[in-house]
């Protein structure tokens, strides 16, 4: 299966983005904690070079707890102030603005030196789509100013938000990049939604994903499904659907019913906190 999606909204938000990085002090990328490496966009290394860099590794409270410190250990020391964080709890936040007092704090000073005080610093928030920037801010800044949504691609024009008398966010719509050059890397960005499913062959995708879950997390899908991991991808499909009342007219099994449930249920985390890439 090829993974590929790039609308035209994503190409004239990369070239906004481009204009505005010159009034931004910070750079706060968000990437999904269960897919660390894949959810990263390639292209804002480059956008954001010379740029102070904040990681959130969001949706950590989806993810295996086993796997957070080490992605953090891996992007602290590629120079990234890095942390775990889950969007929706508003007091794990203040985290966050600690991470921005000290990635500016240079900059900070150097304002004092000049005689500027009190001036906001100004932080750029980045991410794929669908990995919580929108619910990030909205909690960050305690009320409904950026609109949210369990889709990709819901925040299509730039916003500033002042936050308080020391941050103002520049939120910008959730970009990918034109070409996947790891497949892979497409289908991880499929597992949690940051591709429409419209563009996906959804039987596929969740013969892949219980593939993963067998070899990696053995035993979850037997225990959530009640269903017999001996067997093969397709026949636990099988299963899960009849166990969940997937048919369809005539008294068929509606394996796409099959599909996007379990792939419904790996995406908010219903069948366990599970994480698909480990730091090499």
């Amino acid at each position: 299966m090829h993974f590929q999606w790039y609308p035209g909204h994503m190409t004239k938000a990369k070239r906004t983005m481009q204009e505005d990085i010159r009034l931004i002090d910070v750079v706060i990328e968000l990437v999904d904690a269960r897919i660390p490496h894949s959810s990263k966009n390639p292209d804002i290394d480059q956008l954001a070079a010379n740029k102070s860099r904040i990681l959130l590794l969001n949706k950590s409270d989806m993810a295996d707890p086993a796997s957070l410190d080490p992605w953090i250990r891996t992007y602290t020391g590629k120079g990234y102030l890095a942390l775990a964080i889950n969007a929706k709890k508003k007091n794990e936040l203040k985290k966050v603005n600690a991470l921005i007092q000290e990635a500016c704090r240079e900059k900070m000073e150097r304002d004092r030196k000049r005689g500027i005080l009190n001036r906001p610093v100004r932080a750029m928030i980045v991410g794929i789509p669908n990995v919580g920037k929108s619910t990030f801010i909205n909690s960050f800044a305690g009320k409904a100013c950026t609109k949210t949504g369990n889709k990709p691609g819901v925040t299509k024009g730039k916003q500033w938000i002042r936050l308080n008398k020391q941050v103002e966010l520049l939120d910008t719509p959730g970009i990918l990049w034109p070409k996947f050059e790891d497949q892979v890397v497409g289908q991880h960005l499929a597992f949690v939604g940051a591709i429409r499913d419209e563009l996906i062959q959804s039987m596929d995708l969740a013969l892949d994903l219980i593939e993963f879950l067998t070899e990696s997390y053995p035993g979850t899908l037997e225990q959530y499904y009640h269903v017999d991991e001996s067997a093969d991808s397709a026949e636990l499909l099988c299963q899960l659907a009849k166990n969940r009342g997937c048919i369809a007219k005539g008294n068929e099994t509606d394996y796409d019913k099959a599909a996007f449930l379990l792939l419904d249920d790996f995406r908010n985390a219903r069948i366990g906190r599970i994480t698909i890439e480990k730091p090499e």
